[in-house]
């Protein structure tokens, strides 16, 4: 009798438990615990030395799409400047009422909905990938210019054409949409001059961060 009663208590309870711890760990997995942006954005070596698991998030990312790791980066700075919950700002209404976002655009890599589905999609609809999560932030932009390098011919040591691609979408690429709008290619420059700066650095301290067995230690492994 104690058993079943035991039992029936537990399935009534059991799930929102469940759901309570599942949310509590959710809120410190992507919230809470997201880390601060670099206090040193400007250097690439000083943002992995902050931030290491970034050097291997990035480096996953060039290995499986193809773009380096300092375009990745300077995508990001301009994006999100390294915010994990970056937002467009709300609209006023009346200039006084907090309205709607004027895009869906999300986290470190800004991502749009449209966009974020279609990878979600094209990585088995994983439930825990997030755009909140520099991991999956970085294999979006590797992805996405993976895409542009397959359908629109752009090359992936070509930030500047990589970027026009991602802020305007492939299909606006493709038209030229970009031409029109001088504040997006100016832009895009800045990006593509961030990105080889970034490459310029990571040179000199790449071998830091490629220290992966318990045994190894930096300046010793490469």
């Amino acid at each position: 009798m104690v058993g079943k009663i035991l039992r029936s208590r537990l399935s009534w309870y059991g799930f929102p438990v469940l759901g309570l711890v599942i949310g509590i760990w959710a809120t410190l997995r992507f919230s809470l615990l997201a880390p601060d942006p670099p206090a040193n954005p400007e250097n690439l070596c000083d943002i992995f030395r902050e931030h290491p698991v970034w050097y291997d998030y990035a480096r996953e990312s060039q290995e499986r799409w193809g773009t380096p790791i300092a375009t990745q980066m300077a995508f990001v700075y301009y994006e999100s400047s390294f915010r994990s919950h970056a937002q467009p700002p709300r609209r006023r209404l009346w200039g006084l009422i907090p309205w709607n976002r004027p895009t869906t655009a999300y986290g470190y890599a800004q991502a749009l909905d449209p966009a974020w589905n279609e990878y979600l999609q094209a990585n088995e609809g994983k439930w825990y990938v997030v755009r909140t999560d520099m991991e999956y932030a970085l294999d979006f932009v590797g992805w996405y210019n993976h895409l542009t390098h397959k359908h629109a011919g752009v090359a992936l040591y070509n930030p500047r054409h990589l970027y026009l691609a991602y802020h305007e979408g492939r299909g606006g690429y493709l038209r030229g949409t970009y031409k029109r709008k001088p504040s997006v290619t100016a832009l895009a420059q800045r990006v593509q001059n961030r990105a080889f700066r970034y490459d310029n650095q990571l040179q000199s301290c790449r071998q830091e961060f490629q220290c992966w067995r318990w045994y190894q230690f930096w300046p010793f492994c490469g």
